[in-house]
């Protein structure tokens, strides 16, 4: 069974970091994708990046260049790197895992969408003060 759990979460000024964790078990990465998802109070839940297991990512446009995903294949955990916070990133993050899509043209490749990670963690607090 996979089981996904985030750490991580906590308050910072604008301006400042956070680094989010989330610790996988119960699959391997090849043949599937990790993403971190963001839900704000009031707000559909979002996509902010997505990672396949040959690393290739896809942000959001909202936070291209502050934010960097990386994984460490060998602990089974993803890190969600925030740089340059805003209080707009104010939300509960979550992570996420999924198979990935195929085709002939692309090979194995991920998308931020909602529908296709079935597996999600309980989320982690992020607040953003200005």
């Amino acid at each position: 069974q996979v089981q996904l759990v985030e750490s991580g979460g906590g308050s910072v000024q604008s301006g400042g970091s956070l680094r989010l964790s989330c610790a996988a078990s119960g699959y391997t990465y090849r043949g599937y994708c990790m993403g971190w998802f963001r839900q704000a109070p009031g707000k559909e839940r979002e996509g902010v990046v997505v990672i396949d297991s040959d690393g290739r990512t896809s942000y959001a446009d909202s936070v291209k260049g502050r934010f960097t995903i990386s994984q460490d294949n060998a602990k089974n955990t993803s890190y969600l790197q925030m740089d340059s916070l805003k209080p707009e990133d104010t939300a509960m993050y979550y992570c996420a895992a999924g198979r990935a899509l195929y085709s002939d043209y692309s090979g194995y490749y991920c998308v931020r969408v909602l529908s296709k990670f079935r597996y999600w963690g309980q989320g982690t607090q992020v607040t953003v003060s200005s």
